[in-house]
């Protein structure tokens, strides 16, 4: 049977939603996650750094074809840890949910 477990670290609304967005996908850019969550970069980058010590995010920076200058997009992704913590975490909220018998 699958893991089940409430996670204290994933819980916090942005970092659930964060999680929620980066679980399907392989990477995401900062600035389109960011956008979707309608959030500061201040507020993003500070959840992505709990989730990063937490083993559960990562971040690789990589130039853009698209742009002129020297800066680089920063991409984002859950690490197999943050996938196993996160798809638990929401069968721990569905239990929770599912009315007993």
């Amino acid at each position: 049977m699958a893991e089940v477990a409430f996670d204290e670290t994933i819980h916090a609304p942005v970092r659930l939603r964060i999680c929620g967005l980066l679980r399907p996908v392989d990477k995401l850019e900062f600035s389109v996650l960011r956008d979707t969550l309608d959030v500061s970069d201040a507020t993003l980058s500070k959840h992505l750094k709990t989730l990063s010590t937490a083993g559960y995010a990562t971040a690789d920076k990589a130039a853009s074809a698209d742009r002129r200058d020297a800066r680089r997009l920063t991409w984002l992704s859950l690490t197999p840890a943050g996938r196993v913590a996160f798809d638990a975490h929401v069968r721990a909220l569905q239990a929770i949910t599912t009315p007993a018998d």
